[in-house]
């Protein structure tokens, strides 16, 4: 099925198809010289398959993981472009998680102006989150995604086939973010979490659409996230507090957002919400320091002065965006920290 995003600055096709990924050169166009970034973690068939479907293929791996996402690797992104004379009309294409796609899209932003970019993200997180709305971005002394830019791909290929060699933790960790988007916007997507069986491939398949849909939404109305596009940030601002203070390394992504979302959700909400945490075997507290957690905060883009914007949901399927003080935003971090 194709799910079709329009930007300002044009639109974009979405592909999610089982199997895709062995079609890529009939999707895409890569009759060019096409430089295809993957990381260490990524099944080297992947990139190979892409490979095989591009004019000039030139595979570029770099190290699993966060550390990868600073201006070091974008510089060898940019100069491995420039090695082999790359071109204004040459494209980046990604084959993996978040770090991988997020890093190829800069590159490709900033690389003579803009050339063309392809997002084929392979894990549930990336799939359902950031491989749409056109965020690019690095990590900068040690802050999650100060550098970027609005960089929409050209296209974006999902091929559910190729989560099956992720490991539960994995699995669990992408599925929060699709989690998150249901307790603030769709309820019927969050009973599909409570009630389904996580595990069947045709469950995943629909819990993916629905998460795009609802970002599709989201990013269509609020592209340069100026008001509605906020809500995506529902438990990251207290996840970018955790992964800054950890080095990006203790947690992954979806598990942070995970934790970030308990605090700022009513009774009601947080009743439904934890077992399906528990569910997915993520985290619902934190070893951290509350103290540390909330001055880690105060970097964060979302907030000014003395205060903070959250976003909370007080029923399953709806949300609300809230000016706090710090230290009633400090009172809701120690409701999830041990100490």
């Amino acid at each position: 099925m194709n799910i079709n995003v329009k930007t300002s600055s044009g639109s974009y096709d979405i592909v999610l198809q089982r199997s895709a990924l062995l079609k890529v050169g009939e999707l895409l166009n890569l009759e060019r010289k096409v430089l295809i970034v993957t990381d260490s973690g990524v099944p080297e068939i992947y990139a190979k398959t892409v490979a095989k479907g591009c004019k000039e293929p030139v595979v570029l791996t770099i190290p699993q993981g966060e550390q990868s996402k600073q201006t070091a690797t974008l510089e060898l992104l940019l100069k491995t472009m420039v090695e082999n004379n790359f071109t204004r009309t040459d494209c980046v294409v990604a084959v993996g998680g978040g770090v991988v796609g997020d890093l190829s899209g800069f590159a490709a932003a900033i690389f003579m102006r803009g050339i063309d970019f392809y997002n084929i993200p392979t894990t549930v997180l990336s799939q359902v989150d950031s491989s749409i709305g056109g965020k690019t971005a690095v990590d900068f002394m040690g802050y999650k995604n100060l550098v970027g830019a609005f960089y929409p791909p050209k296209a974006v290929i999902i091929d559910p086939n190729t989560l099956k060699t992720l490991p539960k933790r994995q699995i669990s960790n992408g599925l929060c973010e699709a989690l998150k988007m249901a307790t603030t916007c769709d309820k019927e997507l969050f009973s599909v979490f409570e009630n389904r069986d996580l595990t069947d491939d045709a469950v995943l398949d629909d819990i993916i659409y629905r998460a795009l849909l609802i970002k599709k939404y989201v990013v269509e109305t609020d592209e340069r996230e100026g008001g509605l596009r906020k809500v995506l940030n529902f438990g990251h601002t207290l996840a970018h507090a955790v992964e800054s203070i950890n080095k990006m390394e203790k947690y992954y992504h979806g598990e942070c957002v995970g934790i970030g979302m308990i605090p700022m959700c009513s009774q009601r909400v947080k009743e439904r919400l934890l077992p399906v945490l528990e569910k997915l075997g993520l985290p619902t507290v934190l070893e951290e320091s509350a103290n540390e957690l909330i001055e880690a905060c105060r970097h964060d883009k979302k907030a000014f002065g003395d205060n903070i914007t959250v976003v909370t949901v007080s029923e399953i399927g709806n949300f609300e965006m809230k000016n706090l003080s710090f230290d009633e935003f400090s009172d809701l971090v120690r409701s999830v920290a041990l100490k």
